[in-house]
């Protein structure tokens, strides 16, 4: 096991949406009258100020630099080969829930795309969108959003989990879209397990993969975990199933467990601070050289800083995937990695160069000015008397962590896991020198981001970073494992008192005047 953190940004509402003062919660109209109303929390932990450089050339890092992963994703997962072996077509693409950029389709064939569109899109009615050399076509164009061509081969980018389009030419319901981009949020219909297996070698993702441990046990969704033995049809059709790996949802931590969580946005990230669920990361350029030099290739993980790494982390069982993991690639013909382009040299686990590496960090902090001006979408229009209510509730219940006013940074201090989930009763697998604390497991999914990372290599605790409260007419799932269906659902106290998350509206007009609040909140108008 071996953890690579997610990004906890403007739309994290996955860990902990309402964290509430109160043990039980919204208990009634009577206990808001009775409560001392705030606007935010009475100590605040402050977040390190955002280092940031160009925003314009940050939207270019953001939507097509790859620092060479698509040596990766092309030598080694061999993306583009499945996709043509599978004859995925600009109809597929949108059914997995990918985007399209209307303004860089080859204008040969964008109305001729448009007019199909309106048809039953059959293969008589609509050749174009069932031709899989259209579809080469657009991802040549780089109108595939987040899929970069590069020297021959394709990579990917940041664009691709957290990009949307406006839908000005066409929105597939519980689909993608063709459009203008808009940066930054998240496509909720996204299938990137099915994605990732139509590589033709997704053995390679093998650390992103739910395996199965030396004492023949596994964590994650599926029932059995997968092995160095595994065929390639065994990883594709974990991938592909939707009960081990739900729509919307992206496994984005090589630790050999199967947890992926619900992918969020990057917008205004200069109110969103530490980085990742746990807060491992005080500054987003960190957080983001990892993303580019363990994720997007993760066979840096090989190298000798990137199996100390592991090591440091995990300890045997780091060095047990790093061998099993040289054995898949091994054994599925990949050589000459690692590809990503950075500068060797730095300390293997410290926050700035985790496997020893650092892509140019010019470019990280052109990419933390363009996250940072990314704007938060207006909240969604509302009821007014229905949310002036809801949030009285929400300043007499919610405040001593949550801020009201969603324009001024969220605190950066860490909600300890007891506090968020009552019910957590994690069992130790290992041990590990301080500051770093046990490896440790609850039952359920809730935790399964956080079994190996924590706050603890900076010193900190073991719990959750705070969200902003954005973007939520939008979301169609809370809690990170997507284990809420909805916000009404989440303040429903038939959840349970030892729930993740238990704080509660228990009055169902009251919990509908929260829900109206949250709805509308935006950075514009944290009264509406």
């Amino acid at each position: 096991m071996l953890p690579f953190a997610r990004r906890r940004t403007a739309f994290s509402v996955g860990t902990s949406l309402l964290i509430a003062a109160a043990a039980a919660g919204f208990a009634s109209a009577q206990s808001s009258r009775d409560t001392q109303l705030a606007d935010g929390p009475a100590v605040v932990k402050a977040a390190m100020p955002l280092n940031k450089g160009n925003a314009k050339a940050g939207q270019d890092i953001f939507r097509f630099e790859t620092f060479g992963n698509e040596g990766f994703w092309t030598d080694a997962a061999r993306l583009p080969q499945g996709v043509k072996q599978a004859r995925v077509t600009v109809l597929d693409a949108l059914k997995l829930g990918m985007t399209i950029d209307v303004e860089a389709i080859p204008a040969s064939i964008r109305n001729k795309l448009a007019a199909e569109l309106k048809t039953d899109m059959s293969a008589s009615s609509a050749p174009l969108l069932n031709d899989p050399a259209v579809f080469k076509k657009l991802v040549d164009a780089n109108a595939v959003v987040g899929i970069a061509p590069k020297h021959g081969k394709l990579g990917v980018t940041c664009a691709l989990c957290h990009t949307i389009t406006d839908g000005s030419m066409y929105a597939m319901p519980n689909g993608g879209s063709i459009g203008h981009r808009i940066d930054g949020r998240t496509e909720h219909t996204l299938q990137i397990g099915k994605l990732l297996a139509a590589a033709a070698n997704s053995r390679a993702f093998y650390p992103v993969l739910q395996l199965q441990m030396a004492d023949g046990s596994t964590i994650g969704r599926a029932a059995k975990g997968l092995t160095k033995d595994s065929t390639e049809a065994d990883v594709d059709m974990y991938l592909s199933n939707p009960q081990n790996y739900p729509v919307g949802m992206f496994d984005d931590t090589p630790d050999g467990n199967g947890n992926p969580m619900h992918v969020v946005p990057l917008f205004r990230q200069d109110l969103a601070a530490p980085f990742g669920t746990s807060g491992q990361n005080d500054k987003l350029e960190d957080f983001n050289n990892t993303v580019y030099t363990a994720l997007f290739d993760p066979t840096d993980l090989l190298t000798p800083d990137g199996r100390k790494f592991l090591h440091i982390l995990a300890g045997a069982a780091g060095d047990r995937m790093a061998d099993d993991y040289a054995a898949v690639l091994k054994s599925t013909g990949v050589k000459d990695y690692p590809y990503v382009k950075a500068t060797k040299g730095g300390k293997a686990g410290a926050a700035a160069t985790p496997v020893g590496l650092r892509v140019d960090n010019k470019k990280l902090l052109d990419l933390n000015a363009y996250l940072a001006s990314l704007p938060a979408p207006a909240g969604a229009a509302t009821d007014a008397g229905a949310a002036a209510r809801g949030r009285e509730i929400f300043r007499g219940n919610c405040t001593s962590c949550h801020n009201v006013d969603q324009s001024i940074p969220v605190n950066t201090a860490l909600v300890l896991m007891n506090k968020i989930w009552p019910g957590y009763a994690p069992k130790v697998i290992a041990q590990r020198p301080p500051p770093l604390t046990p490896i440790q497991n609850a039952p359920g999914t809730f935790d399964d981001k956080m079994i190996v990372v924590d706050a603890s290599p900076g010193g900190g605790i073991r719990g959750d970073a705070l969200p902003l409260l954005l973007d939520l007419a939008r979301k169609p799932v809370f809690l990170h494992d997507d284990s809420v269906k909805g916000l009404d659902a989440l303040l429903d106290p038939s959840r349970g008192a030892t729930a993740p998350h238990p704080f509660y509206v228990a009055d169902k007009l009251q919990r509908a005047d929260v829900v109206e609040f949250l709805k509308g909140l935006d950075t514009s108008n944290p009264a509406r």
